[in-house]
């Protein structure tokens, strides 16, 4: 699995705490070994985010993504769960 991270995405996870950053790097790395884990609760979204899908990485956090194509996703946006959905 090839990902890509858009510019939002990586000022968005900058800002996340560092504990946080530590979870979302060990749920990128299962993500690309292993994209349909049940531990990472990929779901598909609807609304503003219609044709993306999410990824847990805590209990509140977020990464929504794009699929590309068959072996590429774009992750676009990280954060909380009332960041994200509001």
């Amino acid at each position: 699995m090839i990902v890509h991270f858009h510019p939002r995405f990586d000022k968005q996870a900058a800002k996340l705490p560092k504990s946080v950053r530590r979870q979302l790097r060990e749920r990128l790395r299962l993500f690309r070994t292993h994209p349909t884990d049940a531990r990472l609760n990929r779901h598909r979204l609807k609304g503003k985010y219609l044709g993306c899908l999410s990824i847990n990485v805590t209990g509140d956090v977020r990464a929504v993504y794009q699929i590309l194509n068959r072996e590429e996703v774009r992750f676009t946006h990280v954060g909380s769960h009332s960041q994200l959905y509001r």
